[in-house]
């Protein structure tokens, strides 16, 4: 194993074996505007106490250049991973003197060129363990310190870190940027921004404190950016968790940075939280993708309390930080902003997400086994953020609210600034609520697998509930009727504690039984037959979201697990989508629905299903109501559907073209146009002059990536080929232009263009694994991995490969199992009695 896979048992000795009292971090990147140079300055002072002679400081980069320890120079012993240190005293400053390298992967400092205006930009990603791409560290969570940073940089640039400036000192075409001292935080959650970013700054106040606001992004998004909206959101965020944990935000300046090329939605880091510039609409956006972004701005600030202010030991318990985040901020979300409707979408989305991550043959505990640091960046899963989220839920509804808000305030006080496991946090809840949280931890942190929910309706008119994988429930079952205007109402609801496999309710008869209603648990849900007729005739008649939500979701687990048909599911979605006023819902249908053709159908049925869907969403877009949401929502899915099949093209062209027919009142923002440009070249309706016109017209950085993957869908064997060897040879792309070109090569309905690759595949991801970083060889892995007819070229890689790394045989593993849920699907979907 290479020794930059820290594992979980020597992170622990050196825990006990050193305390971090703190850093000086030295930045100087100058040369960052000049793209010949690859390499930065980086220069670290730490200082710690040892009950050790030896230990080791991480770092990955270009080289070291020296070590200081305590005042003598030493010969540097560097391995690529670690820099050894020998001769250490009960007090120790090491200086580690080294250069750093710039990233293309977002991990570590990415650096991105604008093709807009030629302007560099910098940020840092560090999650879980790449703080030591850019200064040596002891990088493990447990061993927090004040950080203090100092960047040279530009003297036109904004330069941006945890904490706010102590000193600006400006020299002949640069400027020296000291920070002042953080309160002691993880490496992973340190931050260093830096470029001409544009800036908007506000405040705000909470009792006799002012918390100055900061946001930013790069200065030819600044059109777009409506940091107001954004302001607004981080307010009352900031007072519902000020509030609600009694514990006033601790890390003085709130700064929310949008950075290109990243590859999450967010990270937490204290004081300069960064984000995806996705989150700045260049055009149109529906009311979903601003409730999104509210919640994922939520969902950091939470982290501010878990996970930044009381932190993790190790990655075994990220749920401490990850599920909670999502929890609150969705709960924030639905009582401190105007989107009241935000647990929709949670029940909806989210544990959608982690209803998939549960069923793999990979799934994992909430409260995980993470042994290494490759386990744990692949640990950032469903299962951790959703799941963990739905049974926090489920423990406020079993604990009560007032005793889970009082536990975490004391949760608070007594670990400030710590690190803590599961115990610490139960035994603050237990003390709360009066409950001994051992056998609940149990059931649901330390167990896999996800219940099914049914309702049996006997002919003497008794009813039973039955659940597979029985675990403790708190849960509403909801009995809904129509009302005198043909609605669909609920008529009773009535809360249920199950236990075992099977719990008879006293229910009275009606035309749709809703178990888990008001989403209080963590179960799949199948309905009954004669709920599923009324589904099938009368969805739009039911006028509660989260309760159309839960069918939604319960429909298509139902249609994943081969206990309902594809296509019975296919014409709910096209009956009832129209009139689905709820955008995330009807989003959530709008992905399902093509998923389902492409992966659950038999081949045979495809074209023609297809046809169908791109009809549908063709008639639904011209119908939609003009400018508004659902108007954008179905223009984005007809470029989805028409990109596998060209009956539309030449009314796409017509929409695309100036003087053309366009829907009154549609957006044709540079997204949206690029989503019809790739549709096109995906069915061979466009070509090089198309794109390269395109281009011109929108020579962004989202342009160019959007450019690379229209021009790598074309049904060309020669754009696949060339597409192949950019992605396994080409090492100057970024993470974004890498994920564009693997995106292009699966575009389309031709798979046959494709299929020849899967031999060449699995002979190549182990060495990705070997030499690419863990966020490039991930989405080389995944995104390509084969759709074949048989499991067997999957099967004979993990048979032969038993002792490739536990994170790569992971992921193949998962997508093998995508695999063979996919063709159970087409077979059950293929029977007479299916189909009809």
């Amino acid at each position: 194993m290479s020794t930059a896979n820290l594992t979980r048992a020597e992170t622990a000795e050196r825990s006990r074996a050193i305390d971090v009292l703190g850093y000086r971090v030295e930045l100087d990147v100058l040369g960052a505007v000049d793209r010949e140079v690859g390499t930065f300055a980086t220069t670290t002072t730490v200082e710690f106490t040892a009950r050790t002679s030896t230990t080791w400081l991480d770092f990955l980069g270009a080289g070291v250049e020296s070590v200081t320890v305590n005042g003598a120079d030493v010969p540097v012993d560097y391995d690529g991973a670690r820099i050894a240190l020998t001769g250490l005293c009960e007090s120790n400053v090491v200086i580690v003197a080294a250069r750093g390298e710039y990233s293309r992967s977002g991990e570590g400092l990415h650096r991105f060129l604008d093709p807009a205006d030629g302007q560099t930009y910098l940020y840092t990603q560090y999650e879980p363990a790449d703080a030591r791409r850019v200064f040596a560290c002891f990088e493990q969570p447990d061993l927090k310190a004040p950080f203090t940073f100092v960047v040279t940089a530009p003297q036109e640039w904004e330069v941006v870190s945890n904490q706010q400036v102590a000193e600006r000192e400006d020299t002949t075409g640069a400027q020296v940027v000291t920070f002042a001292p953080t309160l002691p935080i993880s490496t992973y959650i340190t931050a260093v921004v830096a470029g001409p970013y544009h800036r908007v700054d506000s405040e705000w106040s909470g009792g006799d404190v002012t918390i100055p606001l900061g946001v930013l992004c790069r200065a030819s998004l600044a059109q777009y950016l409506d940091a107001d909206t954004i302001f607004e959101i981080t307010r009352q965020g900031l007072g519902f968790f000020t509030d609600g944990f009694d514990y006033l935000y601790p890390f003085g300046k709130y700064d929310q940075v949008f950075v290109p090329e990243y590859n999450l939605g967010a990270m937490e880091n204290p004081g300069c939280v960064t984000f995806t510039e996705a989150y700045v609409f260049r055009g149109a956006a529906t009311d979903s993708q601003y409730e999104g972004r509210a919640n994922t701005i939520l969902h950091e600030m939470a982290h501010m309390w878990f996970g930044d202010l009381v932190t993790m030991v190790w990655w075994d318990d990220l749920w401490l930080k990850e599920s909670f985040a999502d929890y609150m901020g969705a709960l924030a979300n639905a009582e401190a902003t105007r989107w009241t409707g935000a647990w929709v979408a949670f029940a909806n989305r989210r544990k959608a997400w982690a209803y998939l991550q549960d069923q793999l043959p990979t799934t994992h505990p909430i409260v995980a086994d993470i042994v290494d640091l490759e386990a744990a960046k692949l640990n950032f899963d469903g299962i951790t953020y959703a799941k963990g989220a739905s049974v926090l839920k489920q423990l406020v509804a079993y604990a009560g609210r007032d005793a889970f808000f009082e536990g975490a305030r004391r949760y608070f006080r007594a670990h400030a600034f710590g690190n803590t496991t599961l115990t610490d946090l139960l035994t603050e809840l237990s003390a709360t609520s009066g409950r001994d949280l051992t056998s609940w931890a149990r059931a649901w942190l330390q167990t896999t697998g996800v219940s099914a929910l049914s309702l049996q309706r006997g002919a003497d008119g008794r009813a039973a509930i039955v659940q597979t994988d029985p675990r403790p429930h708190r849960l509403g079952v909801g009995r809904y009727d129509f009302d005198d205007t043909g609605d669909l109402v609920c008529v009773e609801r009535v809360e249920v504690d199950l236990t075992d496999a099977r719990t008879p309710i006293d229910l009275a008869d009606a035309p749709l039984v809703l178990l888990n209603d008001a989403d209080l648990t963590y179960a799949k849900v199948r309905l009954d037959d004669r709920s599923l007729t009324t589904v099938e005739t009368s969805l739009d008649r039911l006028r509660d979201p989260l309760a159309r939500g839960l069918i939604w979701s319960s429909l298509w687990n139902a249609t994943r697990d081969s206990e309902l048909g594809a296509t019975r599911y296919l014409l709910m979605a096209q009956r009832f989508s129209p009139a689905e006023s709820h955008l995330t819902l009807l989003t959530s249908v709008q992905a399902n629905a093509p998923y389902a053709i492409e992966h659950f159908l038999p081949v045979t049925s495809r074209d023609t299903a297809r046809l169908d869907w791109l009809e549908h969403t063709w008639r639904a877009l011209w119908d939609a109501p003009p400018a508004s949401g659902s108007q954008l929502a179905w223009a984005r899915a007809v470029a989805g559907a028409a990109a596998m099949d060209g009956s539309r093209a030449a009314g796409i062209r017509s929409i695309l073209e100036s003087g053309g027919s366009v829907p009154t009142g549609l957006s044709l923002d540079p997204d949206l146009r690029w989503g019809f440009w790739g549709a096109l070249a995906a069915t061979g309706h466009a070509d090089d002059a198309d794109l390269d016109g395109e281009l011109r017209r929108d020579d962004t950085g989202s342009g160019r990536t959007a450019y690379l993957r229209a021009s790598f869908s074309r049904p060309d064997p020669d754009v696949k080929a060339k597409a192949w060897e950019s992605i396994f040879h080409d090492r100057t792309l970024s993470n974004e232009h890498l994920g564009a070109i693997i995106a292009g090569f699966r575009a389309g309905a031709r798979h046959d263009l494709v299929e020849g690759y899967a031999a060449d595949y699995f002979a190549s991801i182990r060495s990705v694994w070997e030499e690419r970083s863990i966020e490039i060889a991930r989405r080389i892995v995944v995104g390509l991995f084969p759709s074949e007819p048989t499991l067997d070229a999957a099967d004979g890689w993990l048979d032969t490969n038993a002792d490739a790394p536990a994170a790569l045989r992971r992921l193949v593993l998962e997508q093998r199992d995508h695999l063979a849920r996919d063709l159970r699907a087409q077979a059950f979907n293929s029977r007479s009695d299916v189909t009809g």
